[in-house]
């Protein structure tokens, strides 16, 4: 029986983690725009640092996702 409810579990769990990560991810790109267009002194390296972490975050939601939605052989 625990089986049965474990999955359920571990898909909203997953679900949520990919709901905060997607966020986060729109989030940094705002920012990363905004900065583009009125960079400050000394902020090229802010934008490595954002850009690094967005990546990281496209990278999980990815595999959030795969994870979720299986391909499944026919």
């Amino acid at each position: 029986m625990n089986d049965c409810i474990e999955p359920d579990a571990d898909v909203t769990s997953l679900s949520s983690r990919l709901t905060a990560l997607s966020t986060e991810h729109r989030d940094l790109d705002a920012v990363i725009t905004q900065i583009s267009h009125a960079p400050p002194p000394n902020s090229e390296l802010l934008l490595r640092r954002l850009k690094k972490r967005k990546l990281l975050l496209k990278d999980r939601i990815a595999l959030i996702q795969r994870m979720l939605d299986p391909d499944v052989p026919a």
